[in-house]
Formats: structure tokens, C-alpha cells, sequence
């Protein structure tokens, strides 16, 4: 599926995050390239056009950038870690309402989920307030993913009640815990991470 983290929305979103929303001018700007040097392209379009928001606006915008009209189109809020794609939602958040704060279970509030951890990039701007890989979601299921990488799990040590789990990695080449989202969202998940990836390969070092 594909909700609104998706690259062309990216590149085409409104005036109040790019400089643009003509999508035309971003194309002019790639000719033959492929791979990285691609990616250096697109990464040298996007510095040049983003405007970040503030970490504070983020509550606020995700009242138009993450309303579920997928499924319940009922005004809530799309939160990948929650969402029943299948049946009913075991609980729904609307935005602006039960922020995160304090949590002690699954529906208690919803918070801010950095897709990539925040130490991957210490805390710093803009990629701490990047709406792009900074997701609204359950805060206890948050929290449980916590810095874990995302993975395929073979061994769940916990799961939430939507189906996303933290536990063994399936694969070899990774021995730690790993954490598994729903596959509905899998697809979300890696494109908001390009995105990211490529957008600040400049300024994470490990992304070069």
C-alpha cells in the first residue's frame, strides 16, 4: 500500500515544505544518471528546495499529512504500528488529541517514531524535525521498537496488538534484536528510509 511518505509526494508536496511543487522542475534537474550518482543528484534537489519545520510542528501537521484514508477514512490518525488493515482498529488516535506524555500500555498516548534513531544523527536539525521518517505512532509500541534496526523477526519477543513484534533476526548477518512492522507498512517504511538515506547523505557520515 501507499500512504502519503512516498517519494513523488516528497517531491511534489506543497509550498510550505519546498521551494516548489512543480514537479517538472525537479525532473529538469536529472539527466542520465543511475546509482549513487543519482542519488547525489536527487540529494543536491532536495537540500536545495526543503524547508524544515520545527520538532513542535510536527503534532500539528500530521492533521493533514497522516489521516487514514486507506482504511476507516474516519479522520484519525494512520499509525503504521496500531493499524488493523484487515478488521478493526484496536484503538485510533485523532491528531492533537492524547500526545504522548506518559504511557504504560497500547493506547495511552501517541508520539513521534524517528524511523531512522535519533542517534544515528545525534539529535540534530533539520533531521530530527523531518516529517518525512518521523511517523505518528502508539507510544508504548514506540517505545519497544525503541533503537532497534527493522528486520525480519523468527522469534517474537513481544508483539503489539496490531501485529508488529520485536525479537530474534531471522537473518545471519545480523544477530541482535530486530524490529518487524506489519507487512502492509513495510513498503512505507523503506521508501521514507530512502528518502532519507538520500536526502542527508551529506550529513550522516555512515550514508556515504
Amino acid at each position: 500500500m501507499k500512504i502519503l511518505h512516498t517519494l513523488f509526494i516528497l517531491l511534489a508536496l506543497s509550498t510550505s515544505t519546498f521551494a516548489s511543487c512543480n514537479i517538472d522542475y525537479y525532473y529538469s534537474k536529472v539527466g542520465n544518471q543511475s546509482g549513487y550518482e543519482l542519488k547525489s543528484v536527487l540529494n543536491s534537489i532536495l537540500a536545495s528546495t526543503h524547508r524544515p519545520k520545527s520538532y513542535d510542528a510536527l503534532i500539528g501537521a500530521y492533521a493533514k499529512t497522516d489521516l487514514d484514508t486507506t482504511y476507516e477514512n474516519d479522520g484519525t490518525l494512520m499509525d503504521i504500528y496500531s493499524e488493523n488493515p484487515t478488521g478493526k482498529d484496536p484503538y485510533t488516535y485523532r491528531s492533537g488529541r492524547k500526545k504522548c506524555g506518559n504511557y504504560r500500555v497500547e493506547s495511552d498516548c501517541y508520539n513521534r517514531e524517528h524511523l531512522f534513531p535519533q542517534g544515528t544523527f545525534h539529535k540534530r536539525r533539520p533531521m530530527r524535525s523531518d516529517i518525512f521518517h518521523v511517523f505518528p505512532t502508539d507510544g508504548k509500541v514506540n517505545g519497544n521498537r525503541g533503537s532497534y534496526p527493522f528486520g525480519e523477526v523468527s522469534k517474537a519477543f513481544w508483539t503489539s496488538k496490531n501485529g508488529s513484534k520485536t525479537g530474534k533476526n531471522t537473518f545471519s548477518n545480523y544477530r541482535g534484536v530486530v524490529f518487524e512492522p506489519i507487512d502492509e507498512f513495510k513498503g512505507d517504511i523503506a521508501r521514507a528510509m530512502f528518502y532519507f538515506a538520500t536526502r542527508y547523505e551529506n550529513q550522516v557520515r555512515s550514508f556515504k
